[in-house]
């Protein structure tokens, strides 16, 4: 028996050293230790542990060339920028020219197959970009798609308390992404949840089901689920505004069928950013009494003779909110100012909303935090 006792205790003794042994290994040069990004009150320090690395460089989104890392005794690579405004930024690091995400740092966002790391700094414009006491759900249901000739997805958040409420039927906001984007890319760049959330819990936005439809109609879904596309000449007459006419005629009656939709126009508005924002321009001109709240963001047209006609058929239908907004800086800030005058000139009541900044996701999840609270009063 003390034989065997011995035995034991040789045995667990060498597996402890053994532990100890890994865990010093993967604790080497206080890798365990590495924090990044690290924000202080004036300052965020990024690092990576890379102790064969022989250059680091720091590439980020909120101003100024990419910045060199200086490497540590313990192999730690570190570079520290001054604190920028509250705004939720974007950063890569390029190890001896491999760019790569910051390992230390799991929030990430991405636009179609494009991961990036986040920064997240807090103030007043990014209070509703974090997390809600009371969250809503997010849900990806598929739907047969006749005009595509394709089974495709759709992402739908429905707020806090609607699986509480059997009864009680919802207005919808149908969201749409821009070029390069998907059904997933307003949830992950623009953080519309947590904005809709926050917005909801504050009291100051209408609990809503917000619909994020892929923009792309060759797309079955999101490209990260590697399926494979579907063989449609987009650019044919008779596939002229397809996706357009399928969000109308298939999206909206599948979600007021499969989700506590209250199916009246003053229930229904459509925003987009760029190309998303002329589907929701094209949707209101060719579907006039289908939505009665359209937010253009960052993008805009020349009037010609069929669009004013239809302006005149949008107006005389009715709505209770058009709302345009741009930023001083877009390159397409000009034809959002032509189709400005445009609505004005055809007597078409509306707010141009004209913020500063770029064609960027700073603006349009500041523009989904400002007409968000504007919908269904």
């Amino acid at each position: 028996m003390k034989v065997i006792k011995s035995f034991f205790l040789v045995i667990v003794t060498k597996l402890a050293l053994l532990c100890i042994k890994i865990q010093k290994r993967f604790n080497r040069g206080g890798r365990q230790q590495v924090v990044s990004p690290e924000i202080k009150e004036d300052s965020v320090t990024f690092r990576i542990y890379a102790p064969l690395a022989r250059q680091v460089s720091l590439k980020g989104n909120w101003g100024g060339r990419s910045r060199r890392m200086t490497k540590q005794a313990n192999g730690v690579w570190e570079a520290t920028i001054d604190k920028p405004q509250p705004e939720i930024y974007t950063y890569n690091l390029v190890v001896d020219g491999l760019s790569m995400n910051d390992p230390q740092n799991f929030f990430v966002q991405h636009d179609a197959t494009l991961y990036f790391n986040m920064l997240m700094i807090r103030g007043e414009r990014t209070q509703n970009y974090f997390e809600a006491n009371h969250r809503g759900t997010v849900s990806f249901p598929w739907y047969d798609s006749k005009l595509l000739g394709i089974n495709r997805r759709l992402a739908v958040y429905t707020p806090y308390g609607y699986e509480d409420n059997p009864d009680r039927k919802y207005p919808v906001l149908y969201l749409l992404h821009g070029k390069g984007g998907d059904e997933e890319t307003w949830l992950s760049m623009g953080r519309a949840a947590q904005i809709l959330d926050n917005l909801i819990e504050q009291g100051k936005a209408e609990p809503m089901i917000v619909v994020f439809p892929n923009g792309n109609p060759t797309q079955q879904a999101s490209q990260t689920l590697v399926l494979e596309t579907a063989c449609i000449n987009t650019h044919s007459p008779e596939m002229a505004n397809a996706y357009v006419k399928s969000l109308v005629t298939e999206i909206v009656p599948f979600i007021e069928k499969n989700f506590r939709a209250d199916a009246q126009k003053s229930s229904r508005a459509i925003a987009g950013l760029s190309v998303g924002g002329a589907h929701a321009i094209n949707a209101s001109l060719l579907y006039p009494d289908m939505f009665d709240y359209i937010c253009p963001l960052s993008f805009g047209t020349d009037p010609t003779g069929e669009n004013l006609t239809q302006l005149q058929a949008l107006k005389k239908s009715g709505y209770k909110l058009y709302w345009l907004a741009c930023g001083k800086k877009d390159f397409l800030f000009e034809k959002v100012k032509t189709l400005d005058k445009t609505l004005t000139d055809e007597g078409l009541q509306h707010t141009f909303f004209v913020s500063e900044g770029r064609h960027t996701w700073s603006n349009w999840r500041y523009y989904l935090n400002t007409f968000a609270p504007l919908l269904f009063k």
